[in-house]
């Protein structure tokens, strides 16, 4: 009867913890943002709020500027805040880091983006404002 018992908890124990998982992380395509939906696809400029010189990117996913710091890495995203001006989420890459980053949307082409993190076990920290000025002619990242 107590191996039953014993049996019959284990099993209890791992059916919860299969099922409060999800609510931990989520993969970097689950995750549906409201604010970034708004957003026009095609080539970005972001521009550093401390004068820095601007980048370039070709944005065919919007959820890419949740992580440009790590772009092009599986992350998990745990979402923190998602209304139709703003989404945040916080993220984790295993191996590679992690980050907050917040996307204000103040038009579909306009958006303004703060994020900080640790990456290359190094912290880092940045303003952006990024702004959309045509599109894509290649399928590049970030320039």
């Amino acid at each position: 009867m107590t191996q039953r018992k014993t049996h019959r908890t284990l099993f209890t124990m791992a059916f919860l913890a299969a099922l409060a998982a999800p609510a931990f992380s989520q993969p970097a395509n689950a995750p549906t943002l409201v604010a970034l939906n708004t957003l026009e696809l095609g080539l970005w400029q972001l521009r550093s709020a401390d004068g820095g010189a601007p980048r370039s990117m070709c944005v065919t996913d919007p959820r890419a500027l949740l992580q440009i710091q790590h772009l092009g890495v599986a992350c998990n995203r745990f979402v923190i805040s998602n209304d139709a001006r703003q989404s945040s989420v916080h993220y984790t890459c295993p191996g590679a880091g992690h980050g907050r980053t917040t996307v204000r949307v103040e038009t579909p082409r306009l958006i303004q983006i703060d994020s900080q993190g640790v990456s290359r076990n190094e912290p880092f920290a940045m303003l952006l404002e990024g702004r959309r000025v045509g599109n894509c002619t290649t399928r590049v990242g970030m320039r």
